[in-house]
This record gives structure tokens, C-alpha cells and sequence, in this order.
């Protein structure tokens, strides 16, 4: 399967939408006569957002959540979580989040990080013990015993999937008899698959984005704690930001409250090994799960996630020349550890978002300097590039932009 997700999202890191469909978008929002009136709710301004978005693309459903600081102040379900059985969505229906994992398995490294666990600058080859785990006859890359955590978090470990393709896309099957001698279905399939293979460039030189970067870093927790990576993520990030429901996916079958995924080709939404996408995509959760996880970060002082200074490093860019300028200059924008990052101006203030996408699924999670943040989540993903996934960006700061009138009361209470 082509690597489709990933490429996206590397787009999607620096131009969230064409100039050209953003504008389209706003005129046609900005016609509203909701915006001329005194008062907009949330639900005059995000309720048309959304619906004139999903319309627009056949979307069958959707969820979106909103939070004012700490506080939930709106959150709601759009059409079908099951077209056929005719379920609606609800804000705790769930959705594979696919690429908005990546922020959920950083918090977990920086946590390990904190307690001296393991340091960033730590050579991942070493931690995890990989010689053991070179197959017979493998002429090792020697550059893959330079690559660090930290590197990983970055997205500079050394694999370019313009290059060399996405192994966490490779078939199940053909994993299978290539490693027979590993459990079927297993990460740990494509991560010693990876070890016969070279880079494509040197750790830390450049940025290219990398899922596989976050299998391995899946396998770092594991072997770090001696708990498997969902059972420490549940324990350590999501308990603590009060989310209960927040599971790994599986490919084949549903978790009671999830969501049927959509495509073309209904067998895409299934035609990849979602076990092994664990920590880089594997998650589903509610729009209200994701709203959680922002309110947890939204003060470092705080948080009940991570210590203040642990903050700046998650923030803090990758060493240069990856994301600098000819002059060596900072780009505008650029990944932190789990994070795209774009500063606003010189206020030391930035916002902070990650997108995901696989077949059947399109999801957004924006972190605003103002103290909003919001989760977006569909079941159905954009094929057509005269519309992309990514417009609902900027249509949606500029719907939350022209509310003038947010609840008071903290809506997190009505939902498990």
C-alpha cells in the first residue's frame, strides 16, 4: 500500500491547506449571516463549519471538541458511525486517531525521560539490543547504531519514505514468512526487516517523516519498563488526564462505541496491520478523549502529564541543519518531540497540532496559543486533492475566531 499518510502529513506540517480551497472555504463562511449577528454560539459557527465540510466530501461522520483552557465548553457527533445500521456519531464515539498517536507516545518517552529511565541522547540500537536481533548474514548499515531517542522523536533518525517506501504498510503475510520465527502480525517484524536495510541519509542531517521512527520508539517504552506499550500509556499519560476509554485499534474488528471506517475500496480501510502500528498509529479515542489530553497540557505548571521543563524540550527544535533556512535561520514552523510546531511571532507563545490519516480516517488536533484547543475526527479520509482533509485547518480557527458567546460550565462532566 502506498505510503499515503505519510506524505500527507509532512505537508500538512508546513501548508495545512491550499491557499486557494482556504479561501474558497472562508468566503463561503464568512457569507453567513451568523457573523453578522450579536451573538454566535458555537454551534452557529462550528456546527456549519463542519456539516458544509462533510457535505462537501461525502463524509458519512464526524466528531468534533472544543476546549476554552482547561475546560470542555463544546463538543458534538455528525452523521453516521454506521451508515448501513443507521448509528449516529456521538462525542464519545470512537475513531482511529492514526498519526495523532505520535504526540500521545512522545509525552510517554519524555515522561521515561523524566525519571531517568532512559536520557534522549540515549543510541537506540544499544537500548533495545538490536544484535541480537540481526538476522543471519546482514551486513549492518553502521550508521543505524548512531541513531538516538531523540532523533526519533524529531523524525531525523535517517528514513525517508520518498526514498525507500513505509515498511509499516508492508503485507502481514509477506512479514509473515519472511520472519516466521516472530509473532505474526508482530512490530517487531518490520523492525528487523528495517535492520537489513540501509538509510537513507544520516541520523540528525535532515527531517523526513518517519512512522517507522515511532515503532521503534513503542519498543523503547517496552523494554525500558517491562510493560507492554499500551499498558504503560494507559498507566502513565492517559489515567492521569482522566481518559478511560482510549485503546489500541485492531484491523479487523471494532471495539464497542467505535466507528466503521469508509473508502472507495471498503477493503483499504482494512488492507494494512494495524497491530503494528501501535505507537505511531494504532490508537482510537473520542473527540472528548483528545479534548482531555489538550486540557492536561494546556499549563505546564500545572500538568499532571509533565514537569515544566520538560515542556520547553518537547517544544524545543531539533538541533540544525534540519528545519533552518539556507542563512540557518529557524524555519516558521517545524516538529518538536510529537509536535508541529509554528511560533507566533515573537511572543514566545506557538501553537502546536498533529493530523492523521489512513484509508477510512482523517483527524485533526490543534493546540492554540489563546488556551483553545480542538479534536476533529472522521471516518472517511479525502482522495480527491481539489479537496484535501487538511482545509478544516484553518475554516476551523476562523469559525472559532467568531464565536462570541462560550458556555461557562465545564462540559468534561458529562462524559466518561
Amino acid at each position: 500500500m502506498p505510503n499515503i499518510e505519510v506524505r500527507r502529513a509532512r505537508g500538512i506540517t508546513v501548508t495545512p491547506c491550499t491557499r486557494r480551497h482556504f479561501l474558497a472555504c472562508a468566503a463561503a463562511f464568512s457569507a453567513s449571516p451568523l457573523l453578522g449577528a450579536s451573538t454566535v454560539t458555537p454551534a452557529d459557527a462550528l456546527d456549519k463549519c463542519i456539516e458544509d465540510f462533510m457535505k462537501e466530501r461525502a463524509i458519512p461522520g464526524g466528531a468534533l471538541a472544543v476546549v476554552k483552557n482547561r475546560r470542555l465548553v463544546y463538543t458534538r457527533g455528525y452523521g453516521w458511525a454506521d451508515r448501513d445500521q443507521k448509528l449516529p456519531v456521538t462525542p464519545e464515539s470512537l475513531f482511529r486517531i492514526a498519526s495523532i498517536s505520535k504526540p500521545i507516545t512522545a509525552v510517554a518517552i519524555l515522561k521515561l525521560a523524566e525519571q531517568h529511565k532512559l536520557a534522549l541522547e540515549d543510541r537506540v540500537f544499544e537500548l533495545l539490543g538490536l544484535d541480537a536481533r540481526l538476522p543471519k548474514g546482514t551486513t549492518l548499515d553502521p550508521r543505524w547504531r548512531q541513531i538516538t531517542v531523540a532523533q526519533l522523536l524529531h523524525h531525523t533518525g535517517g528514513w525517508d519514505t520518498d526514498k525507500s517506501g513505509d515498511p509499516m504498510f508492508l503485507g502481514k503475510e509477506y512479514l509473515a514468512k519472511r520472519f516466521p520465527e516472530l509473532p505474526s502480525g508482530s512490530p517487531w517484524t518490520v523492525v528487523v526487516r528495517q535492520l537489513t536495510k540501509p538509510l537513507d541519509y544520516d541520523p540528525g542531517s535532515a527531517y523526513a517523516y518517519s512512522n517507522f521512527g515511532y515503532c521503534l520508539l513503542g519498543r523503547v517504552i517496552e523494554k525500558v519498563t517491562g510493560e507492554t506499550y499500551e499498558a504503560f500509556v494507559r498507566r502513565t499519560v492517559l489515567a492521569p488526564a482522566g481518559i478511560k476509554r482510549m485503546r489500541l485499534g485492531h484491523t479487523l474488528a471494532r471495539a464497542d462505541g467505535e466507528v466503521r471506517y469508509y473508502a472507495k475500496d471498503q477493503h483499504a480501510t482494512t488492507g494494512f496491520n494495524l497491530e503494528a502500528m501501535d505507537s505511531h498509529g494504532g490508537w482510537i479515542a473520542s473527540a472528548v478523549d483528545l479534548a482531555r489530553l489538550a486540557a492536561a497540557l494546556y499549563d505546564p505548571q500545572r500538568s499532571p502529564l509533565l514537569k515544566p521543563a520538560t515542556f520547553a524540550t518537547m517544544y524545543a527544535p531539533p538541533p540544525p541543519p534540519a528545519w533552518r533556512k539556507a542563512d540557518g535561520s529557524l524555519e516558521d514552523a517545524y516538529y518538536g518531540c510529537g509536535w508541529s510546531v509554528r511560533p507566533v511571532g515573537k511572543s514566545g507563545k506557538a501553537n502546536y497540532r498533529h493530523a492523521g490519516s489512513l484509508p477510512g480516517t482523517a483527524t485533526l488536533l490543534v493546540r492554540r496559543w489563546d488556551g483553545f484547543s480542538w479534536a476533529v475526527l472522521f471516518n472517511q479520509r479525502s482522495d480527491d486533492k481539489k479537496l484535501p482533509d487538511s482545509a478544516i485547518d484553518l475554516v476551523l480557527h476562523r469559525a472559532v475566531d467568531s464565536v462570541t458567546s462560550w458556555p461557562t460550565e465545564d462540559l468534561f462532566s458529562r462524559y466518561s
